[in-house]
């Protein structure tokens, strides 16, 4: 298998009017999934939302055009919130795109080295201790919103301190915005529940529309039209208006290279795990095989021109990814038409954003922490693994919720490490 071969080139290799009319269907879908799960993902992140979308159409159609699977979506992802936030806070947003374009080097370099079939070898316990983490962060981080808190300006970063500005200001509750975001919640379960267990043409109405759409509209039709108010989008970002993504060149200092360099692998280390994982769950749904290498180097390229048209990182999303192959997408086409429908509502929608509830974006992401928390396999390592593999998750799981996932990722690297050759030397023995 060649070391660069994008699907796309091949793909039209008997291709069909049913297969582009699936492909459009299927795009079109997963980008009205992707639109509000961008603008939450962003701000979990401490980015605007227009950079969520900018990552999702500059990234989603880069990676589409260039990589390796034929399915694969790309764009932010949960895994990415609290590593972001971290580097937007200590070194701004420009040491966040010298840190995303470091990384879409190192994606490049690691698939033109052939490493796309090493990252199968990352210990199971780190990758579940740091999901499991960042979804506790992430669950923390929203608590303000969805109880509509006032922290009288304070600006926490790390779990721990947004942890301690809650019990500090828990007086400060708004009820309106708990009723908000409590009714927001509702909507995404009871829809989520209903699209599972309903059959035939009943079904199609809660799997074919997404949850946070329909919460998002009930959201602002509640906060315009009732006596229930809540902080919207707007209101934190007034100048939020209609306009594409720009190129823009950062000013690469010397010391915020050197300063983003641990950020800059954390973020390409997670960007590799993330979308040659969700590459793996597709091939599994549709009988394919993708090119592991060709996909980390788009993922590469995709990073790098989110980061210059203004985005954050990005990666292969399992659910978005999911969701294109139930809908009938097949090819990179699906990719494609997905960011350029994100790439529209940004030309010319984008202004309707200001209206959504904070609320609802917090009851959003409190489903995504919940379904990428992966607490049943947390669960499951620690009944039936190993104490080695049970300290390395624990580990990971701690250091990414006290700390940041630079320190947990190398920690549980290094416990690995070092409970291998424990073992190996016990068994020689």
């Amino acid at each position: 298998m060649k070391t660069f071969q994008p699907k796309l080139f091949s793909a039209f290799k008997g291709y069909s009017r049913s297969k582009l009319i699936n492909d459009i269907v299927a795009g079109i879908i997963v980008a009205i999934i992707a639109l509000p799960l961008s603008i939450a993902l962003a701000l979990a992140s401490g980015a605007t939302p227009a950079q969520g979308l900018y990552t999702a159409a500059v990234a989603g159609l880069v990676i589409a055009f260039l990589g390796g699977s034929n399915v694969n979506i790309s764009g932010p992802t949960a895994a990415f919130a609290t590593i972001v936030a971290g580097v937007i806070a200590a070194n701004g947003f420009e040491g966040l795109v010298i840190a995303t374009v470091m990384a879409g080097i190192i994606l490049i370099i690691l698939g033109i080295c052939r490493a796309g079939s090493l990252i199968k070898f990352m210990p199971a316990t780190i990758t579940v201790g740091f999901t499991s983490g960042v979804a506790v962060t992430i669950l923390i981080g929203q608590i303000k919103d969805f109880l509509g808190l006032d922290f009288g300006g304070a600006s926490p970063v790390e779990a721990g301190e947004k942890a301690v500005e809650i019990v500090k200001n828990i007086g400060t509750l708004n009820l309106s915005a708990l009723a908000v975001g409590t009714i927001g919640l509702a909507i995404i379960i009871t829809w989520n529940i209903l699209g599972l267990r309903l059959k035939g043409k009943a079904a199609l109405v809660f799997t074919k529309i997404p949850s946070s759409v329909v919460a998002i509209i009930v959201g602002v039709l509640i906060v315009q039209f009732t006596p229930l108010k809540a902080a919207t989008i707007g209101s934190l970002y007034p100048d939020l208006s209609a306009g594409l993504p720009k190129f823009s060149l950062p000013s690469f200092d010397l010391d915020t290279v050197i300063a983003v360099i641990p950020s800059a692998f954390s973020i390409a280390i997670l960007a590799a795990i993330e979308s040659l994982l969700s590459c793996v769950v597709s091939d599994g749904m549709i009988g394919d095989k993708h090119n592991s290498n060709t996909e980390l180097i788009a993922q590469g390229a995709g990073n790098i021109c989110s980061g210059l048209f203004g985005g954050i990182p990005a990666t292969g999303a399992i659910a978005r990814t999911a969701a294109n192959v139930k809908n009938g997408g097949r090819t990179p086409v699906a990719g494609i038409v997905h960011a350029l429908i994100i790439l529209l509502f940004l030309a010319v929608l984008m202004p309707v954003a200001k209206l959504i509830p904070m609320p609802i974006i917090a009851a959003i992401l409190f489903m995504v922490a919940y379904n990428m928390s992966e607490w049943r396999k947390f669960v499951g390592v620690c009944k039936m693994g190993k104490v080695g593999d049970i300290i390395v998750l624990a580990v990971t799981f701690v250091l990414t919720v006290v700390l940041n996932l630079v320190y947990a990722i190398i920690a549980g690297i290094i416990l690995s490490v070092i409970f291998y050759f424990i073992n190996k030397a016990k068994v020689s023995l």
